[in-house]
């Protein structure tokens, strides 16, 4: 039993902060303003200008993806294609690695203002294959050492629409295609201990729960069964909750999930950094490179129901969408799907709206994953059919895609309509928070500054409200509200430990907060230590939820 005393944060429906919380074997005991006199013989930590709040949750992550990046190079900071260059070549003399993995190259946030190519990554490192992604998850630059491989080992891979090799460039349905690739070269001891030290690496952050989307290309959807039995069997009481990415509802229902969607092959757009996002209206300046396959439908992506073009791509039409959320919803599953343009939020609303009408059932809690521009219409039909929207707001300020950027791109008008959460909040829509990681380093502190100090005057969250987002919503989203995400009695004792009161500072600095320590269970998180046979050994028997 331990008794905190302090500015206990408990994100209860009235935003409650107490003087105590009691702790015993992992519950939560009493929360109030006076110690009752049982627990009066009780250790005491007292927390001085700290504060306890509930644990973080990152309810959008590609963990999968997140744990290999983070063991490679991460090249996000990097402020020139020359300094990339550099750190190539510096990493391939210390890596092991048989493919080298980078990311975060962005042509916004370097000197040169463009993309770095496949020549330039050749006089980096011309020996061994490298995959660099691109900032936004959804292109790459290859070299010509892996360039050379991919067409001997992917079949049709030049007829897919984004191959372009004399750049090195694979964007679209050649990325997916280079990406399975590269996710099937991985030994699976290596990917396990990397899902192990990144889960390390999200607990050192405050996060004690990760909303996973998996299935990235591994043969029989091996990736997802991976996923789901690391995190039954982490330790320490890290939480994973496990959406398979396939639009085949068998890979959900066959592994015993309750929930289905993410952002490849359920992804109804592309994304901003790459052009093709599905908008209503073109977009601004030259006419998008965005361009058809030459033969068609490929890799299981069809051919887009909307012409390509300066409008971007929906990579479905509205029939296949509407049958996968019937079949999904049908099935008694929860649905996410990856929508950024406006042109696909409102076709991903159109399709959960028709699979619920045909078949009511109640709390759904369905979701629109980015959501970065929701229209007024599909707005209020989230709000009256419980659609919840796991939004990065990361994306806000973001340095690898810059307001000055998607002014550009979108026109003033529309890029100020970007991620308007205040809008979304008193329309009474669910927001939980997400990282998107790999694509945006996983920080709930930057989640709550960038909420609370939104770029579009009127459009920030109070600090109450972004705590919110950040903790009760996230926990709400995979039904796990009634035992985590707030700080009530009766609940699991997840909670972190803040270096100052965020309710107390001011909204600008609130970038100054640290996370100081992760209590999940009632007990600080320790890192994972287990071998990867005996995670996926306890994970495939496990009970536990996810």
């Amino acid at each position: 039993m331990k008794v905190y005393e302090g500015a206990i944060l408990t994100v209860d429906a009235h935003d409650t902060v107490a003087q105590y919380l009691v702790e015993d074997e992992g519950k939560i005991l009493f929360v109030g303003d006076s110690l009752p006199a049982r627990f009066a013989n009780a250790p005491v930590e007292h927390l001085g200008t700290r504060a306890l709040c509930p644990a973080f949750v990152d309810t959008h992550q590609h963990f999968a993806s997140f744990a290999t990046f983070n063991a490679g190079l991460n090249v996000m900071n990097a402020r020139s294609n020359q300094e990339i260059i550099g750190m190539v070549r510096d990493f391939a003399v210390v890596s092991r690695a048989q493919i080298l993995v980078a990311f975060g190259a962005s042509p916004y946030s370097v000197a040169e203002g463009r993309l770095l190519s496949r020549q330039e990554l050749d006089l980096a490192c011309p020996q061994l294959p490298v995959f660099m992604v691109k900032y936004d998850g959804h292109a790459c630059v290859v070299n010509t050492v892996l360039l050379e491989r991919l067409q001997e080992k992917v079949p049709g891979l030049a007829g897919l629409r984004g191959y372009h090799p004399d750049s090195g460039e694979m964007n679209q349905e050649a990325f997916f295609a280079v990406s399975d690739y590269i996710t099937n070269s991985l030994s699976i001891p290596k990917l396990i201990g990397n899902m192990q030290r990144a889960m390390d690496y999200l607990a050192s952050r405050g996060i004690g729960m990760v909303h996973t989307v998996s299935g990235v290309g591994f043969a029989g959807n091996l990736d997802i069964s991976l996923e789901k039995w690391v995190g039954a069997s982490a330790q320490s009481g890290f939480q994973m909750r496990v959406f398979p990415q396939p639009m085949d509802v068998s890979v959900a229902v066959s592994r015993r999930l309750p929930r289905i969607g993410g952002c490849f092959e359920s992804a109804l757009d592309g994304c901003f950094g790459s052009r093709d996002a599905a908008m209503r209206e073109p977009y601004c300046g030259a006419e998008s490179d965005c361009e058809q396959p030459a033969g068609g439908p490929a890799n299981g992506y069809p051919a887009n129901g909307q012409a390509a073009g300066d409008c971007g791509v929906l990579y479905y039409d509205d029939a296949k969408v509407a049958q996968f959320c019937k079949d999904a919803h049908d099935a008694g599953l929860q649905i996410e799907m990856h929508a950024i343009g406006d042109a696909a939020f409102d076709q991903a609303v159109r399709c959960l709206k028709a699979a619920v009408d045909q078949n009511p059932r109640a709390d759904c809690r369905h979701g629109i994953i980015h959501a970065c521009l929701p229209t007024p219409e599909s707005l209020a039909i989230c709000a009256e059919y419980g659609v919840h929207f796991p939004m990065q707001t990361s994306f806000i300020d973001w340095p690898q895609e810059p307001d000055s950027y998607l002014t550009a791109l979108l026109g003033p008008e529309r890029a100020s309509r970007l991620n308007p959460l205040r809008d979304i909040w008193d329309a009474g829509v669910v927001i939980s928070a997400g990282s998107d990681a790999p694509c945006t380093d996983p920080d709930p502190i930057l989640w709550m500054q960038r909420a609370c100090n939104h770029s579009t005057p009127g459009q920030s969250l109070t600090i109450q409200e972004a705590l919110r987002m950040c903790t009760y919503n996230g926990a709400w989203v995979s039904f796990d509200e009634d035992q985590r995400g707030s700080l009530e009695e009766g609940k699991v004792a997840d909670m972190v430990l803040l270096s100052e009161n965020p309710y107390e500072v001011p909204v600008s600095e609130l970038g100054r907060l640290k996370v100081q320590g992760l209590i999940l269970g009632g007990k600080p998180y320790s890192g994972q230590r287990q071998g990867f046979l005996s995670a996926v050994l306890k994970g495939m028997v496990s009970r536990a939820k996810i």
